[in-house]
Order: structure tokens, then sequence, then C-alpha cells
């Protein structure tokens, strides 16, 4: 079956940065957009960044651009998002997702940006 299952989030101060992986199984990663989602409290999930097969291409939430990336290793199915220059209003769960004949979500890791 598959499975996403999301890492590496944390509390960090304003300006910081934090890596999330998403390490997938169930499915052949290789072949599939890998896309990542937040959800702040009170606010409906929206879409940060999503990745193509290759990597060779990659779009973001327009308040996200040139502060996060999105990246991804096939060999290991893994996929990140380095996020850098944290805002408070990046605070959030953060969700990978597949959409593999239906949509799949990974459990969240809570990524908390305060002093």
């Amino acid at each position: 079956q598959v499975q996403l299952v999301e890492s590496g989030g944390g509390l960090v101060q304003p300006g910081g940065s934090l890596r999330l992986s998403c390490a997938a199984s169930g499915f052949p990663f290789s072949s599939y957009y890998m896309t990542w989602y937040r959800q702040a409290p009170g606010k409906e999930r929206e879409l940060v960044a999503t990745i193509t097969t290759t990597g060779s291409s990659t779009g973001y939430l327009g308040s996200v651009k040139g502060r996060f990336t999105i990246s991804r290793d096939n060999a290991k199915k893994t996929v990140y998002l380095q996020m850098n220059n944290l805002k408070p209003e990046d605070t959030a769960v953060y969700y990978c997702s597949v959409h593999y004949y239906r949509t799949y979500w990974g459990q969240g890791t809570q990524v908390t940006v305060s002093s």
C-alpha cells in the first residue's frame, strides 16, 4: 500500500531553516509528480511546491518562491523541501502528497516559526 512518511519539522526562529523529507513506498515513485502542501490552524490546506518525475521542473506558492526549494531523489524514493528564511506565517503542518489513482497524504510534520 502507498505510504508517505514526513520528517524534519520542528521549532525554528524567524530567518532560520529546516529541511523536510518525505519517504515514499508502495507505488512507482519515479513515475509520479510529488507535491508538498501545508495547513495552518483555521486555514485551508494549500499547495506549497510540486516537482515533476525527474525533477526537471518545479512550481511554488508565490509566498515561498525564492525561499523554499523542492527536490527529489528517485533512488531513495524521497522528496525534500528545503525551507530557508522562514517566517512566522510559514507555521503549519506540512504534508507530502501523490496522486496515484487517488490522492494519498502523509501524516504531516509540524513546522513552527517563532521567536
